[in-house]
């Protein structure tokens, strides 16, 4: 019987199937092989005799992504979650985000949170940065603004919520899907973060028939290394610029007739996310270093 993994607890894994929801375990090949089931896995299971209301795990069928921090599989898209304060954006980590969805194949947009909390011109400014290459929304899961603009980005997708801690995934995720019942953590008065308050992955159905990954507590999706050759694929405002520099191998930081820094200095590629792609060059040249 085939299904869908939508939580895994303990060593237990809950299987959705046409029939309803199976627990399951796994088949001892998997532990042996080192490989790991994740939440978002299409999986073959066999009902045991004695108990049709439980399975085994047989076969995982083929992924188009996965991660093991969080352990979740085929995601179509990541909602890239920051706030417009409270905590203010870290926008080098906010493009690490992006980054990694561009490496994985996955779309990205972004949801604007707590943009209640903000003036129109705070929040426009902000938008500016990422509206040349991704839909970002200003949203506000307290008081509902902007959840409807949001809803027809989710249909028919695996979504993943991503985003530093004390943002507000979990309540936006609240917002989407009321019965999903996620523990919501305020913000640390002392650190200005947020509680780790999710302690397992689990999936959701969403609206418009879509479905939400929510993942426990991590601020961060592991990420693959990039590098310095193809990083600038990952940037999409720069990657439609690809073969119009003088030199093929330019690495748009000071060679001279170079498409990117001209977009710049045009207004049409950002400074934040310009000055955050040369502070990542630079990061992965050290690193090649040692």
């Amino acid at each position: 019987m085939k299904g869908l993994i939508i939580r895994g607890v303990g060593g237990f894994y809950y299987v959705e199937t046409e029939t309803g929801v199976i627990e399951a375990k796994e088949r001892g090949i998997f532990r042996k092989d080192g490989f790991v089931l994740c939440v978002g896995d299409v999986v073959d299971i066999s009902l045991l005799p004695e108990d049709p209301g439980k399975g085994v795990i047989d076969k995982v069928f083929p992924r188009k992504n996965s991660f093991s921090r969080p352990p979740v599989a085929n995601v179509d898209m990541f909602l890239v979650v920051f706030s417009v304060k409270t905590p203010k954006p870290n926008f080098p980590v906010i493009d690490r985000f992006l980054v990694n969805a561009e490496m994985n194949g996955i779309r990205a947009a972004i949801c604007l949170n707590k943009a209640d909390l903000a003036g129109k011109k705070e929040t426009e400014d902000i938008m500016k940065i990422y509206s040349a290459a991704y839909d970002i929304f200003p949203v506000s899961a307290a008081t509902g603004e902007g959840i409807d603009a949001v809803v027809p980005l989710l249909n028919g997708k695996k979504t993943a919520l991503a985003g530093p801690s004390g943002v507000g995934k979990s309540s936006l995720l609240n917002v989407l899907v009321p019965e999903a019942g996620s523990r919501t953590g305020e913000v640390s008065s002392r650190t200005r973060r947020g509680k780790h308050t999710t302690r397992h992955v689990e999936l959701f159905h969403g609206p418009g028939g879509g479905m939400i990954f929510d993942t426990p507590g991590f601020t961060s999706f592991e990420s693959s290394e990039a590098d310095e050759e193809r990083l600038s694929m990952y940037y999409p405002e720069m990657a439609k610029l690809a073969g119009m520099c003088r030199y093929d191998d330019c690495r748009h930081l000071k060679e001279p007739g170079c498409a990117v820094r001209e977009a710049v200095e045009a207004g049409e590629i950002h400074p934040v996310r310009y000055n955050n792609y040369v502070a990542y060059m630079e990061e992965l040249k050290n690193r090649r270093k040692y």
